[in-house]
């Protein structure tokens, strides 16, 4: 039997949004089980997979709501609690959160960074990081190289992107914006079949029929760890019932 290549489909590029791409994304939570600080995020935080830490996240599922890179998703999870701490003893993880987490409603909401107004403190009160669910806001994506290269690239949340920055109003308005890459070198990418064996160049002899092929595995040879999946989001979602300019 003989099998015909041509009309095969060649194998397509990876399913990562550019680096240093401007999306317009929805932020969704995805509940872990463990209680937060309040009834409205109770079962809402997830634990680390490090031994003997104390750290809690927030598990969040990001999706692309407009623009070139639409329902695209990632995946990332932000400290809440635990960890190392500052000289006052608060978690700096859970510092750098809060932050990014106020970036998100002033991008969300137009709000200017530097207002400071009553009007303006009050818009960003929660009730519970639960709130945070759903929230729409304007993103810088880059790629994170795998610290394991038997595993992918994955995009991760740059920052946010404010109002008053150049790009904001056309990523809000789904516009597709030019990509500015960040200076992270990205591991370099893998072969692929694009690329072809040495046996299929000119000349070269063919492989025997007892000569393992370059994509067998000797049956000794344990088979390559799979890199996990994200899980996917909760079927029940966080407590709801948030605010209505926050939640949409």
């Amino acid at each position: 039997m003989t099998y015909d290549m041509n009309d095969a489909e060649l194998p397509r590029g990876s399913d990562l949004i550019p680096d240093g791409s401007f999306v317009k994304v929805t932020m969704h939570l995805r509940k872990g089980g463990l209680d937060g600080q309040g009834e409205a995020d109770r079962g809402l935080l997830k634990a680390t997979k490090t031994p003997g830490s104390d750290v809690k996240m927030l598990d969040c599922e990001f999706t692309v709501t407009a623009g070139p890179h639409i329902r695209r998703k990632f995946w990332q999870t932000f400290t809440v609690i635990g960890g190392k701490v500052d000289e006052q003893g608060v978690s700096i993880g859970w510092k750098i959160s809060k932050g990014v987490f106020r970036a998100m409603i002033d991008s969300a909401l137009g709000l200017d960074s530097q207002d400071m107004s009553e009007a303006a403190k009050a818009r960003r009160m929660l009730r519970g990081l639960s709130d945070l669910h759903g929230i729409t806001f304007a993103a810088k994506v880059r790629v994170e190289p795998a610290s394991d290269p038997r595993y992918s690239d994955s995009n991760r949340l740059d920052r946010v992107v404010l109002p008053g920055e150049p790009e904001y109003a056309r990523v809000m308005a789904g516009e597709a914006v030019p990509a500015q890459p960040s200076n992270r070198s990205a591991r370099p990418p893998a072969a692929t079949a694009t690329t072809p064996p040495a046996w299929a160049a000119p000349g070269a002899a063919t492989p025997s029929a007892a000569a393992p092929r370059m994509w067998e595995r000797p049956a000794a040879t344990s088979p390559a760890p799979v890199a996990p999946q994200p899980a996917e989001p909760s079927l029940t979602a966080p407590a709801m019932g948030g605010p209505a300019w926050l939640n949409g």
